[in-house]
């Protein structure tokens, strides 16, 4: 366990950005809160009522003046005394104030621990506990809408909903085993098997997702791909609107794959531009195709693209057009008027023509990904894994012959549950999950 986490020492840390600002908000968790209150602004204020106060260091000499705000236990974020210091954002008062605190026997949180103590103070489960990491993350509204419905519960309630199925079932099959010679209604034994089938069922139904609360979290891919020279990295650059990528008409210029993050109509894309894709030149160049061929396999949308005054190009591109692939004719500006229209969308990076259209389509086809489901996504690969865990439990168990042997696949499929929420069996990681938190959350 990580030093310090979970213990009785009172902790504080700076919950807004450091460096310069306005105002800046000090945190303090713990049994000593009350003390430093006194100690610091010479009184305990009301509860939950923002106090103008001056706060002096041991000597007592002023600080600042600022907002203070007191929370008792148990009806705080973290379910222990908690205070908040709004001072202004300056080094030196922040500093000030961290010396005054570490003088009253606090120490530095660690990073997540103040969402640590709160979730072994139960005031929020483990999955609410990821969706606010999530929130403090998200960059796009779709990943603040995601995250901001697990923080408030969505995803642990319907496990525990779950878990209520589950515990009636073993209730059934406990009652068929423990007590056969009483006089219990017929049909307890199958009747368990089925609430086990019916919930295996749900569980399945909601696992077939596509995935789409992990996209949500990491990006929808978009790969762009095509032959050399058809204009990928400058659709790049004109996507990301700076910079990203190399353009030149030196066939061959992109070697390896370019990442950027984007933010298409609030959902996260992470776009891909490619090497061209053709026979190599060079080892170096064929590393490149092998890399573009591999991330066409893996994208979740593909923006296939040739230059229009060579439609032949289209040809060669046909193993990609699949239901994922938008099809785009670039430097259509250079058509001759009476040449024939182009596969395709029409569109010319250098002029900006068709932009508008190719914008909609993509953002069409990233949010299609989201679409079909009203229920709490699963957002993390270690959901993914419980419920699984939990569906091949509750699979075994209706296969089952006898009710003693049963019984212990009901327990799996308990167990595998209770860790989504934090219930059971998630010691092993709580380190590693909290360590993604900042310090001050």
């Amino acid at each position: 366990m990580t030093r310090g986490m979970g213990d009785s020492d009172t902790i504080y840390a700076l919950s807004t950005a450091p460096g310069r600002a306005g105002i800046a908000v000090v945190r303090v968790s713990g049994p000593a809160t009350r003390q430093v209150l006194v100690a610091l602004a010479g009184r305990e204020p009301a509860p939950r009522q923002a106090t103008l106060a001056r706060f002096r260091d041991h000597d007592g000499e002023t600080i600042d003046r600022g907002l203070l705000l007191y929370f008792p236990a148990p009806a705080s974020v973290t379910g222990e005394d908690v205070a908040e210091f709004h001072v202004h954002g300056s080094r030196a008062v922040i500093a000030g104030l961290f010396e005054a605190l570490s003088r009253q026997g606090l120490r530095i949180a660690e990073p997540g621990e103040f969402t640590r103590r709160a979730f072994l103070n139960e005031k929020l489960d483990l999955a609410a506990a990821e969706g606010l990491a999530d929130l403090v993350a998200a960059e796009t509204k779709a990943q603040r809408r995601q995250a901001l419905r697990q923080l408030e519960g969505a995803l642990g309630r319907l496990t525990e909903a779950w878990r209520g199925r589950l515990l009636d079932t073993q209730a059934r099959l406990e009652a068929a085993i423990d007590f056969p010679d009483e006089d219990l209604p017929a049909g307890l034994w199958e009747g368990a098997r089925e609430m086990a089938r019916a919930l295996a069922h749900d569980i399945a139904a909601h696992l077939a997702d596509g995935r789409r609360g992990e996209r949500l979290r990491d990006g929808v891919a978009v790969a762009i791909l095509g032959p050399p020279n058809a204009g990928k990295s400058s659709l790049m650059n004109a996507l990301a609107q700076r910079d990203v990528a190399i353009t030149s008409a030196v066939a061959g210029t992109t070697r390896d794959v370019i990442e950027v993050a984007l933010d298409l109509d609030g959902y996260p894309v992470q776009l891909w531009d490619t090497a061209g894709l053709r026979a190599g030149a060079d080892l170096v160049e064929e590393e490149g195709v092998r890399r573009a061929r591999a991330r066409a396999q893996s994208a979740d949308v593909k923006l296939v693209l040739y230059d229009a005054t060579r439609a032949g190009e289209v040809e060669g591109l046909r193993e990609l057009l699949d239901e994922n692939a938008i099809l785009i004719a670039n430097k259509s500006d250079l058509l001759l008027p009476q040449a024939k229209a182009p596969q395709g969308l029409a569109l010319s990076v250098r002029t900006g023509a068709g932009m508008e259209r190719l914008l909609d389509r993509l953002g069409a086809a990233v949010a299609d990904r989201f679409a079909g489901t009203a229920a709490p996504l699963v957002t993390r690969l270690r959901h993914r894994r419980a419920l699984e865990e939990c569906r091949a439990a509750l699979g075994r168990f209706a296969e089952a012959a006898l009710p003693e042997l049963a019984a212990e696949d009901l327990r799996a499929a308990a167990l595998a549950l209770g860790r989504i929420t934090g219930r059971t069996g998630v010691e092993d990681m709580l380190d590693r999950l909290f360590a993604e938190f900042c310090i001050g959350k």
